[in-house]
């Protein structure tokens, strides 16, 4: 048989050659890789040219590699490197895959930074190939140093038996945490001048009392901004001021799930808050803004707020900054002392706080505002003392600023008379006031206050705390929300989603970006008395303004969006009080904690309904039948057919996260995952597609479960 095998063979090359145009003296071989003449002799026979030109035929070269030009190719982004680093078991690939790393941008990056964190401490093998990034990226960054800390150590805690291949994730997090991983090179920091010597003779002595004493147990710990310039920079700490300073934060929310009433819970935040204020400014930043550089100068505290919570105490709190160009070198801003006077509530926030006792107007005497001054303020006679020693001696040169009291009633004046477009402040609702008020008057109102406010780098930031909580799956839903909303701008659909951002620092606390000018529709419920519609109107105008109709098209196109966000992602708990509605007529889902196999009441099911979508949220849209309802149909119908188109980049991000998870969203196993892409219906057409939006609305706007688990939301809860 071989040998039949090779005379076919050879048989078949003679008639391929046969075929080609040979000349009797020349051969031509038509062939793109010979470029050869080949010369013949009269005393050579026909067959042996035969033969040899068969041997000097040379076979075309070996393809190239289909991955390798997958990978080369401009359609590779981090999302295919992402999931070729999870599903690929070749060692070479993966390496390449670990060093193609350095060639993306650092946001692209951050974006997975949890899906490569979970890699890492999960899969041994994939470790090895993306360690050297991570040690290069934390040489390079304090803020990614301390974000992957946090992750690592957030995500180690899943791991029941820590073995020499899962232990990788706790190593890197002591290397990161013991300032293993500086710079390889750094300039040397010149101190500033203007900072007085450390010694003690170059103090001026005004107190005697420590300074654990006066700022309880925070200490100086990220008291550290000038003490850290002085010192030499390759030894002087670079993470511990920021980790202690979010330590101290997630120490207050602890104190106050202690507390039995909201009223109590707000005083003491205040009181922590404001002891908290005696180490700043510091080089210490919010994690979840530190994109853009800044160092903390001071903390508003009569302006934090305890949020609606029956078990935990989340809170919110307003942060003012100085902008600078790194936070590592910058010089820290020196502490400016403020007057007596503007340790006054009334000053900070003249509405709904100013006393008037009966038959006195505030207008013509300051005792009221002298009644809000703490007491250990106005009998104290050395506040230096309780300030940082490095700011004192800069800060003492400085003259004292008064306010005038004609100023002050011009204040209280302009409050009294101005427009009623806040909410009246609740004792059980604290934060539906401060949440009420539009942003630009919060920031004006605070920076005319604050003795930091005239600097032209000085800037307002809010953020929400909380502890007790595990916010892993909020990370991962915001994750998805990113991926949807650059899918449904590349696909030009108008659907219009806020991905907030998430910090987390361990695996029961962390950080939120508060949603701005935003308020729940509970607290519009409750304090308007009136239905959304109404609201709308009483907002934005008659429904033929043209304000009304931008805010309705902006709420029909956030509703669209989170209504398929809800579906795909199977968001449970979507009470009123997890629902925000912005000044601009936008919707804002929040609090994602029941998500694809958890729910509320241990899964019962009480929400079995698509997503939640009421007839009050139809009537916003003027009712069934309209046409802005038939629009929010179409859009929901344009949306996932876009999302389905590009779910390869949605699918990897939960995949990935379920490995040695013990997050109640993955209870179900690997069915989590199947159910997740059978909601993207790939085997169905546009057609079916547009029947089963039309059947998915229809039974939301009618589900019994949604009106159940509404009614017990509000007798348990109060929850309108």
């Amino acid at each position: 048989m071989e040998t039949e095998n090779n005379q076919t063979g050879s048989s078949s090359d003679v008639l391929k050659i046969e075929s080609l145009k040979i000349d009797p003296k020349t051969l031509h071989l038509n062939l793109p890789h010979v470029h050869k003449t080949v010369h013949t002799s009269s005393n050579e026979s026909k067959q042996a040219v035969k033969d040899r030109l068969i041997k000097r035929v040379k076979a075309p070269p070996p393809r190239q590699s289909w991955l390798l030009r997958l990978f080369e190719s401009k359609l590779f982004d981090m999302s295919i490197a992402i999931s070729y680093l999870f599903n690929s078991k070749e060692p070479g690939v993966q390496s390449y895959l670990g060093n193609r790393l350095f060639s993306f941008h650092n946001d692209e990056i951050d974006l997975y930074l949890p899906q490569i964190v979970n890699m890492y401490i999960q899969m041994h093998d994939v470790a090895e190939a993306i360690h050297p990034y991570l040690v290069h990226r934390c040489r390079q960054s304090i803020e990614f140093s301390i974000h992957t800390a946090w992750l690592l150590g957030a995500y180690s805690a899943d791991v029941l038996k820590p073995t020499w291949k899962n232990s990788q994730g706790i190593k890197l997090k002591n290397l990161i945490l013991n300032e293993d991983l500086r710079p390889t090179y750094t300039k040397s920091i010149q101190p500033p001048t203007d900072i007085p010597p450390m010694s003690p003779t170059g103090l001026k002595k005004t107190h005697t009392r420590s300074r654990s004493e006066a700022t309880g147990n925070i200490g100086f710990k990220f008291q550290s901004g000038h003490i850290f310039l002085k010192r030499s920079s390759a030894k002087a700490p670079r993470l511990m001021p920021e980790l202690e300073f979010v330590k101290s934060l997630m120490n207050i929310g602890i104190k106050l799930q202690l507390l039995p009433t909201k009223e109590l819970r707000t005083s003491r935040l205040i009181a922590e808050l404001a002891m908290l204020n005696l180490n700043l400014p510091a080089r210490v930043w919010l994690p979840i803004a530190d994109k853009d550089h800044h160092h903390v100068v001071r903390i508003p505290h009569t302006q934090a707020v305890v949020l609606n919570s029956k078990e935990k105490a989340p809170y919110l709190l307003y942060v003012e900054v100085l902008e600078c160009e790194n936070l590592a070198s910058s010089q820290v801003p020196s502490k400016i002392l403020e007057n007596t006077l503007r340790f006054t509530r009334s000053e900070e926030d003249l509405t709904g706080h100013h006393y008037s006792p009966k038959g006195t107007s505030p207008l013509d005497t300051l005792s009221s505002i002298r009644r809000h001054i703490p007491e250990r303020l106005v009998n104290q006679g050395d506040t230096i003392s309780q300030m940082s020693t490095e700011s004192s001696a800069s800060a003492d040169s400085k003259e004292p600023v008064y306010i005038a009291a004609g100023d002050i009633r011009r204040r209280l004046s302009e409050n009294i008379t101005a427009p009623k477009g806040k909410f009246e402040r609740d004792p059980d609702d604290p934060s539906a006031a401060a949440l009420k008020e539009p942003w630009e008057e919060k920031v004006s109102r605070i920076r005319e206050s604050s003795p930091y406010g005239h600097m032209p780098n000085w800037k307002l930031m809010s953020v929400i705390v909380k502890c007790g909580d595990d916010l892993r799956q909020e990370l991962l839903v915001y994750q998805v929300l990113k991926q949807l909303q650059t899918i449904w701008r590349q696909e030009h659909v108008p659907l219009w989603i806020f991905p907030y951002k998430i910090i987390v620092t361990s695996n029961n606390s962390g950080m939120i970006e508060p949603v701005l000018n935003a308020i729940s529709l509970h607290q519009i419920k409750k304090h308007s008395k009136m239905t959304l519609r109404d609201y709308f109107i009483h907002e934005f105008g008659p429904p033929t303004s043209e304000e009304f109709l931008t805010a309705q098209r902006n709420f029909v196109q956030s509703c669209a969006g989170y209504c398929l966000v809800c579906y795909l992602m199977q968001v449970k708990d979507r009470h009123n009080g997890n629902i925000l509605l912005d000044s601009e007529g936008h919707i804002i889902h929040i609090d994602f904690g029941f998500i694809l196999s958890s729910s509320p009441g241990k899964n019962l099911g009480f929400e079995n309904s698509a997503f939640k979508l009421t007839h009050e949220f139809a009537e916003v849209m003027d009712g069934l039948g309209s046409d802005m309802f038939e629009y929010f149909k179409i859009l929901m119908l344009q949306g996932l057919v876009a999302s389905r188109k590009h779910m390869d980049k949605i699918l990897p991000l939960v995949e990935i996260m379920q490995t040695g998870s013990q997050l109640p969203c993955f209870s179900k196993g690997a069915s989590t995952i199947r159910a997740l892409k059978d909601r993207f219906h790939l085997n169905l057409t546009e057609e079916q597609l547009q029947l089963l939006v039309d059947n998915m609305v229809e039974s939301s706007l009618h589900s019994l479960t949604t009106k159940l688990y509404d009614g017990f939301q509000y007798y348990t809860n109060g929850i309108l």
